[in-house]
């Protein structure tokens, strides 16, 4: 029997979620609460970019679709740090034939929705998920511009409907059904470098830049017309935070200090700030993911979380990889593979949560600590003599397809034993030394 399938929710997770679903042959129906973005202009750099790593390539390469992805991708082998005077800093990410890659969320969520449709998929714009039977596979959608409601039924509902999903918000009002949202106190406002006169990038193209400032960063993303989009995360208030920018002179001031070589970079740099909206950050935990064998969570709508190590999508992405590997395994099993797709997922969202909360320390902080730097070239160099026996954290999250979970626990312990490394004595003169690799391999 060909399964029918409705996804609500037609980003990024549900639009390549559709293509798995199409390519098992099943019936796909999208809905989708917002309208057809498709039918609206695309600004580049007016969205937060998005950083596409291994795990997230690994899922396209599966179902058919990543060199679609490359055409519009630009390749970030390293992060580039400026520091307040100005002066550039290269860190690369893995060795040097590894990159993570700049996608605008725009482009990407309509080259996926028009796939989906060329392969089959239905799909509705403008459809608010009003309610979901937990009994039987049924939904009721009203039209947001006429009020009219349609009543659906399918065999299997995917809800990947993001952080404030409606299908989760259903299933919070089961038995036991357990559930938590933290927002933490950054929060971030987007602006705009703009490309110069020929097109061309006015910073390093080929890398992702920050401006690394202790309690807060500012992020540069690069899109494929010049321009570049960026970040500042800041918190909401006290001391340089959001609250204090209030007029010109405070935004001008501000970036006059901390910024001085991004200031040029953005003309129009005040009427950007103001005119631009701040917006939360939050982690969004629930458990289980599934009911019965006809509804399961992907994506945000699982694991919202913060975007500091650019994993959101890529953890989204290998949801719906793995989602389709059960249903292989389990041979068309529904109730087996949902109940199994919740079990082995939820520790992973919690891990790529964990991971990315770290990693805001070390974006906004450590990497402008010559200490931290000199520990990542020990590690660096370990890893290149003893592969077998160390991968950095941010190769396992971002260079492989190591679960997030086992990542997380992999990784805090690579943090204790560097501990020890760092307080040996005269390690800045020492650690390129046989000495230091010898003592690391020991403690493996």
């Amino acid at each position: 029997m060909r399964k029918d399938v409705i996804i609500v929710g037609a980003g990024l997770a549900g639009s390549l979620c559709a293509l798995y679903m199409l390519k098992r042959g099943f019936k796909v129906r999208l809905y989708e609460r917002r309208a057809d973005m498709r039918k609206a202009v695309l600004v580049a750099g007016r969205s937060i970019n998005l950083a596409l790593s291994v795990r997230g390539w690994t899922a396209l390469e599966k179902v058919g679709v990543d060199a679609h992805v490359k055409e519009i991708s630009i390749a970030m082998p390293k992060r580039v740090m400026h520091d307040l005077e100005g002066n550039l800093t290269d860190q690369f990410y893995g060795n040097q034939d590894q990159a993570i890659y700049s996608v605008p969320r725009g482009e990407l969520n309509v080259l996926l929705m028009n796939l989906a449709q060329e392969r089959g998929a239905e799909l509705f714009f403008n459809q608010k998920c009003f309610d979901v039977d937990l009994e039987n596979p049924k939904l009721i959608f009203e039209n947001t511009i006429d009020g009219k409601i349609s009543n659906v039924s399918c065999d299997l509902i995917i809800g990947a409907d993001g952080a404030f999903s409606a299908i989760r918000t259903k299933m919070m009002k089961q038995d036991r059904f357990q559930y938590s949202q933290y927002y933490i106190e950054h929060g971030y406002k987007e602006l705009l470098i703009p490309a110069n006169a020929d097109g061309s990038h006015k910073i390093e193209k080929n890398a992702l830049h920050i401006w690394p400032r202790g309690n807060f960063m500012l992020i540069a993303l690069p899109n494929l017309d010049g321009s570049y989009t960026c970040t500042l995360f800041s918190p909401f208030e006290g001391k340089d935070s959001f609250k204090e920018l209030k007029t010109p002179q405070d935004i001008t001031k501000f970036f006059n200090s901390v910024f001085k070589d991004f200031t040029p970079l953005i003309p129009d740099l005040v009427e950007q700030f103001l005119h631009n909206p701040t917006a939360s950050l939050g982690i969004f935990k629930c458990f289980p993911w599934n009911v019965k064998d006809f509804c399961v969570l992907i994506g945000d709508s699982a694991h919202a979380t913060v975007p500091f190590y650019g994993q959101g999508m890529n953890a989204s992405f290998e949801d719906c990889r793995v989602l389709d590997d059960l249903i292989e395994e389990h041979e068309g099993d529904m109730l087996r593979t949902l109940n199994k797709f919740s079990q082995i997922r939820k520790p992973n969202g919690d891990g790529v949560q964990d991971l990315s909360l770290h990693n805001f320390i070390v974006m906004r902080d450590k990497t402008a600590d010559p200490i931290f730097l000199l520990q990542k070239k020990i590690e660096q160099k370990f890893a290149q003599l003893y592969p077998e026996k160390w991968l950095p954290l941010y190769s396992m999250v971002s260079f492989s397809n190591i679960s997030y979970a086992e990542a997380w626990v992999i990784g805090m312990e690579q943090e204790k034993l560097m501990s020890k490394i760092m307080n040996l004595p005269n390690i800045k003169e020492t650690w390129d030394s046989d000495v230091i690799m010898q003592e690391m391999l020991k403690m493996c």
